[in-house]
């Protein structure tokens, strides 16, 4: 059910205007899920289903009750009743009732399709005229360790005599993240309170210097899977709803010296997600060769191992993390690019991360997210966080207004953007994942 059909037509275009330009994330081809408000709408109101196309926003309440869906693709509308608060049931469903959606909503919007769409009164709302919300309930999150040039950087920075372990060869390393503090874009990032180790060793408390963001795709889990029942490899995609861009906010010297067991205060304080899920459908054209094994790697296991992943389990998207400063905004000036990199600089495929977080017969639910780890590359350009790009804030980053960053200062906002493409087809984006860092809280000590 996620294979490519009429919906990927290189030639179809959108009689929503703004879908047809050039670098537009939202073409007809993409047709992302979200869960929005009015801007108008008091806080507080219900999210509701909706889908992006070009800088236009389709209701699927209004849509579906103005019985402009029929089987498949209502059920799956209707999955996502008044009150929920993401698009968990629909995701459940698994590809199908998505891919029926996705197939009526194409020849709704497209040029020389049904009319009904674009006659119908309240159905299409300007995205600057709404408010997105989390695409879904995140009940588990999981964040995986991946890129091989990302890991022998920090293990060099930390001084291990071994940068990288034996088993990140083996298997996808990952650890389990907070789901409470996962917050869609635009939600502003606090700048947390932690302790930390300085180079004199001596402890320290307070609001924390070294707050760095990491720039991840994560997938987000549809139909889920049983308790002590494992998940093959061929299975794997199926339990893919599709996936969206995540920033790992981290504090790197609170993580650094808390680490024994895993990231904890480090990392939990707050998670970024992009608010559009790109389906694994839309995706569809973009798969790609899984990346190579680099040559000191033992064979793959059994379980990690399947000819459909080898040649299939990759995703040709292209991403970029971009800063504006407080200085820059109030020059007029626009945010700076930090880095450019590309998913295939990942060691495994999310589909070996999917079955090897369920081999041991874990069970993974509607909504669960798995993040990529930093999407870093060898080259300079690509080093997709600040520790790397300021070696662990020993070189400090020159910016184009010639201010100075080791690490992230209250005021700046960090914005991811991705795109897939290939030859041949349409490319499609993520839309922005962007935050911008505030004051940390002034902390309430103890009396006496």
């Amino acid at each position: 059910m996620i294979g490519i059909n009429a919906t990927h037509d290189a030639a179809r275009r959108s009689w929503v205007a703004s879908a047809n330009e050039a670098g537009c994330d939202f073409p007809i081809q993409n047709l992302p899920f979200g869960m929005f408000t009015l801007a108008t709408e008091p806080d507080g109101a219900t999210p509701r289903p909706g889908v992006a196309i070009g800088d236009q926003v389709v209701d699927l309440r209004a849509l579906d009750a103005a019985s402009l869906l029929q089987g498949d693709a209502a059920r799956a509308v209707r999955a996502v009743a008044p009150g929920q608060a993401g698009l968990n049931a629909m995701m459940a469903l698994g590809h199908r009732p998505a891919s029926a959606l996705r197939e009526q909503l194409s020849d709704l919007l497209r040029e020389g399709g049904s009319t009904g769409l674009r006659e119908g009164a309240g159905l299409l709302h300007p995205q600057a005229a709404v408010r997105m919300h989390m695409p879904c309930q995140i009940g588990d999150y999981t964040d995986f360790l991946t890129s091989y040039p990302h890991t022998e950087r920090h293990g060099k920075f930390k001084g291990l005599a071994v940068p990288v372990t034996p088993v990140f060869h083996s298997l996808p390393v990952a650890y389990h993240g907070r789901a409470s503090s996962i917050r869609v874009a635009g939600t502003p990032v606090r700048r947390p309170n932690g302790q930390w180790k300085a180079a004199d060793d001596s402890v320290h408390f307070g609001a924390v210097e070294a707050m760095d963001f990491e720039l991840e795709l994560a997938a987000i889990v549809g139909a889920g899977t049983a308790l002590g029942q494992p998940v093959s490899l061929d299975e794997a995609p199926d339990h893919i709803f599709g996936y969206v861009l995540l920033n790992d906010w981290s504090a790197k010297s609170v993580q650094w010296w808390e680490q024994m067991l895993g990231p904890f205060l480090g990392k939990s304080f707050m998670s970024s997600i992009s608010p559009w899920v790109i389906t694994a459908q839309a995706l569809a054209p973009f798969a790609t060769r899984a990346p190579a094994r680099r040559p000191d790697s033992p064979p793959l296991l059994a379980y990690l191992n399947a000819a459909r992943d080898r040649t299939h389990g990759g995703l040709d998207i292209a991403m970029e993390a971009w800063l504006s400063t407080s200085a820059m905004r109030e020059a007029g000036a626009g945010p700076q690019r930090l880095c450019a990199t590309h998913l295939s600089h990942l060691s495994w495929t999310f589909g070996q991360m999917l079955t090897h977080h369920c081999s041991n017969g874990c069970d993974l639910r509607p909504g669960d997210l798995m993040g990529s780890g930093t999407v870093s590359g060898e080259r300079p350009d690509e080093r997709a966080c600040m520790t790397e790009i300021t070696s662990a804030g020993r070189e400090p980053l020159r910016l184009q207004n010639g201010e100075e960053r080791r690490w992230l200062h209250d005021g700046d906002e960090v914005s991811f953007h991705a795109r897939a493409s290939v030859d041949g087809r349409v490319p499609i984006g993520f839309g922005p994942c962007s935050a911008r860092v505030l004051p940390a809280v002034p902390y309430p000590l103890p009396q006496g």
